[in-house]
This record gives structure tokens, sequence and C-alpha cells, in this order.
């Protein structure tokens, strides 16, 4: 028996594959998930140099910002602030601007930043991280609202929006300051790291994690000492890499980089990556 193969079947067979591919990742859309307290969130001020940038590095916005016009979960121009409505220059701008340089021009570079100031690294356990925000100062629960009480969430939230667009390939850290002289914050940031691979189907071999370090000695950091520790963390992750903070200028309080010094560090970060990543 022969079937005879309707115009209208064939139309519709070809738009419902036209849509899945049109909703496929993208495998040149590069996906950089970034998480931490203060320095990684902004504290310094962006100047006009840092303002006009790249068309090919985006940010997933992940509050929503009336005063930038930006709506939560969706993509811009990664002009700053990345992080939250009023935050500044973190190392994820210049991060994002030394991948784009670096890699070939089809490749687009995208960034999410989910990041508190003063935070412990206890605040992205996502099992207990409620234990934690019990008691946090009524200034970071301010904070943590626009995350709707849990940072660890929305990073993954925005995460999983994100896969449907591109692909992750890593993971950038700047956290500790809050954790000065725990000797077991490699192996919390461990947990983190494995929960966020877990709940979003990644795999450690594919997706480095990037640690930064604190403000240096030399620069009066007054948090220098958890330096050795964070150095310590690819003892305890197969896949995580340092960034020094070695002459990477920094402000009159001993904690944050200025925005000269967020500029080198970000450098950092994405020469560390263009070299994991083969460029």
């Amino acid at each position: 028996m022969k079937f005879k193969i309707k115009p209208l079947f064939i139309a519709l067979t070809f738009i419902i594959i036209a849509g899945t591919k049109s909703q496929a990742q993208d495998p040149d859309f590069y996906i950089f998930l970034s998480f931490g307290q203060s320095n990684m969130e902004g504290h310094s001020k962006f100047e006009p140099m840092d303002t006009t940038v790249d068309s090919r590095f985006k940010v997933m916005q992940v509050v929503d910002c009336n005063n930038l016009d930006r709506k939560k979960g969706n993509w811009y121009d990664a002009v700053p602030p990345l992080t939250r409505c009023h935050t500044g220059i973190t190392p994820t701008d210049y991060f994002g601007r030394t991948l784009v340089a670096g890699l070939p021009e089809n490749i687009n570079v995208g960034v999410i930043n989910v990041s508190v100031g003063g935070c412990k690294i206890e605040l992205f356990d996502k099992d207990n991280y409620e234990t934690y925000t019990a008691s946090a100062p009524g200034w970071m629960k301010n904070i943590l609202d626009e995350y709707d009480g849990n940072p660890y969430g929305r990073l993954v939230e925005m995460a999983k929006l994100a896969q449907k667009d591109g692909v992750i390939k890593g993971i950038l850290l700047h956290q500790g300051e809050s954790n000065t002289g725990d000797t077991e914050w490699p192996n919390k940031v461990k947990d983190v790291y494995a929960n966020l691979l877990d709940d979003l189907g990644l795999d450690q071999n594919t997706v480095p994690l990037l640690a930064g370090e604190l403000v240096e000695e030399a620069q009066g950091g007054k948090c220098a000492s958890m330096n050795p520790i964070i150095n310590k963390l690819p003892n305890t992750i197969q896949n995580a890499h340092v960034i020094s903070s070695k002459d990477c200028e920094a402000v009159s309080d001993g904690l944050h980089f200025s925005a000269k010094g967020y500029r080198k560090l970000g450098k950092r970060y994405g020469e560390k990556m263009l070299n994991l990543l083969g460029n």
C-alpha cells in the first residue's frame, strides 16, 4: 500500500524542525558563572573607560533594574554594573573583555554574576544557607531579598536559562575575606562547586573553577593571611586554578581593589581561561 505525503504535513514538519533548531544551544556562545562577596559584586566605581564594550560580550541580568532598563533573565551588552543595579566594576568585567579579545570573532561570551558583599561561603551552601541567612545583618538581608533570599538558587536559575542559549565553560569565584583563617574553606568551596556541576549537568573536566586571591599584604591587605588557604584549593578540586592578586592595586580599606586593580585581576582571570580553552 502506498501512502501519499500531503504538502501540509511536509510544511508543518519543516516548521517544527526550524523551531527546534532556533532554540538549540549555540556552541559558539561561551557562558561563565561568577559568584562571591564584595570584590566579585563590584566595590569600586567604574569609570568612563569601562562603559564601552564589544557587543560580543554579554551579561544576563540577575535582578530587575529599572534604572538600567534591564529585566531579570535577559541578555544585554556587558556594560557595568554586571551584578545588581548600583554595584561597581568587578573582575568579571575585564575577564569577559579579555576573552573576547583573545577568542575567534565567531565566539560570543556571556557572564552571570550573583554575589553578595560581606557574605561567607556558607551563603552558597544549597542545603544549609537558611541557617546562615537567619542571622545575617539587616543590610545584607536587603541584598538577599533581591535574590528571593537564595543567591545560590538564583545563580542556578539563571544558569539553566542561559544553557538554552549557549554552553557553560567555566566558573569564577572571588570570596574569602569573611572566611579568613577558615582552613575548611577549600572543602566548603568544593561542595558548592560539586553542587553547581550536579544541578547544571556539568563535567568538572570541562568546567574549571577559577578563584582569585584577596588583596595582598604588600597592598595593605587585611585578609592577606587567607591567600595561603586559597592557594590550597587545587589540592581539593582537581580542576581549580588560583588567580594571583600580586600588584593589583587596592583602596585604603585594605579589603577591596581599586578600579585599576579590578582591571588587572580580571585580565588575569581571562588570560587563565584563554589558556585553559587552548587559545
